[in-house]
């Protein structure tokens, strides 16, 4: 008798898990490290200031009192971009059975959300002009490579961009340097900044961990759990402060730049603006479809680009 085998067999379930897997990055490291603040119309203004330099200060008992030349502040600004992601659904498709969500709007929803956040990185720590647009054409903010000017450290032929209407223009790459960390690290100190942050590219975070005496270290673990071999660096300290080295995905090199880059950060004086926050608008129906905009309008405030420094350049 011939052996009745699944080859064959009518009616067998298909074997569907009912979770979906997306191993994609969400992490936004710019973003969650800075602060938020709002804006109130397109170009977002405010002002930024120094004090004079120490000298020596002695005056003659007695002597009458001299006025001093009062310097007014410095007003900057930036222009609001708006980002979007808009989904159509069918009717049907949101009332057929579906394997990983009950609600195929919610969950590309929640998908479309996390892309926004990853352009939002992306635009904010790019090299991308302060446009105020037009009619045919999108306004764009001045990402942070365009404001950082007074703490550049950068190759042969490169200059630094500047309050976020002039791009930095690339120079010769060249290999990550510790040196290069000190000497960002300590210009951004000595213009009143206190960094707390060394950003960098997946491969700029490796090229640091094998800085000199990095990864021959170990760990010492007790005799009944296995040693580590530390071969990578999360911390930097400085001369003048402790760092926290954080890779960023989204720090990739600029189209037609082959360097990479590496910020010091500090991050009480960089925000992100918003003039409308993350909004989901229902847009008009499309038959029988719903149509959903995901919209987020914001800009970046450099509250004070000297408490920064970039480190460009840098070959891959």
């Amino acid at each position: 008798m011939a052996t009745f085998q699944t080859y064959t067999a009518i009616g067998i379930r298909e074997d569907l898990t009912d979770v979906i897997y997306n191993i994609s990055p969400t992490e936004t490291p710019f973003m969650s490290s800075i602060g938020k603040t709002k804006a109130t119309a397109t170009y977002h203004e405010w002002q930024t200031d120094s004090l004079a330099a120490a000298a020596a200060n002695a005056v003659v008992e007695g002597d009458a009192a001299t006025d001093i030349t009062v310097t007014p502040t410095t007003r900057v600004g930036n222009r609001t971009q708006i980002s979007e992601k808009t989904i159509k659904i069918s009717g049907t498709m949101e009332a057929i059975n579906k394997a990983g969500r009950k609600s195929e709007k919610a969950y590309q929803l929640a998908k479309v959300s996390s892309e926004l956040k990853r352009d939002m990185e992306k635009a904010l720590l790019n090299n991308t002009v302060a446009s105020a647009g037009n009619a045919t054409t999108a306004r764009t903010l001045g990402g942070l490579q365009t404001w950082l000017n007074s703490n550049y450290v950068g190759g042969t032929n490169g200059t630094a961009g500047s309050l976020g209407t002039t791009a930095r223009v690339s120079g010769t790459d060249a290999a990550f340097t510790e040196a290069m960390i000190k000497s960002a690290v300590k210009s951004a100190y000595t213009n009143g900044g206190t960094p707390t942050i060394l950003m960098t590219t997946p491969t700029q975070k490796v090229n640091v961990s094998a800085f000199t005496g990095v990864a021959a270290q170990r760990y010492i673990a007790p005799s009944n759990k296995p040693t580590t071999i530390i071969g990578a660096a999360d911390i930097y300290l400085s001369d003048f402060g402790t760092l926290s080295v954080v890779p960023n995905r989204f720090m990739t090199a600029d189209s037609g730049d082959s360097g990479e880059q590496a910020f010091v950060l500090d991050p009480e004086y960089a925000a992100v603006a918003y003039l409308r926050p993350f909004q989901t608008n229902e847009l008009a129906k499309s038959g029988d479809a719903d149509v959903t905009q995901l919209l987020v309008e914001y800009t970046l405030e450099v509250k004070n680009q000297a408490a920064h420094a970039i480190i460009a350049d840098l070959a891959e």
